[in-house]
């Protein structure tokens, strides 16, 4: 963990840093994405949707998250 309180992982690809403490769907929120319309892989391993809330952003995490978008 950095001096400035935050963690450093990677959501599909990219390298940001996220505050310490953060929830799997407080991340999502800060992406700008709605954690009810996307899937999200966590270190090789699904993390099920109403499981985004308990999970806490680890130091060093890898995320894969894919949105869902309507249309036809």
């Amino acid at each position: 963990m950095s001096l400035d309180d935050s963690l450093s992982v990677r959501i599909n690809g990219d390298h940001r840093r996220v505050p310490s403490g953060t929830s799997v769907a407080e991340m999502v929120n800060l992406l700008g994405l709605d954690p009810h319309r996307v899937a999200v892989e966590r270190n090789l391993e699904v993390v099920p949707r109403a499981m985004l809330g308990d999970v806490r952003v680890e130091d060093g995490d890898d995320y894969e998250i894919v949105q869902f978008v309507g249309g036809g």
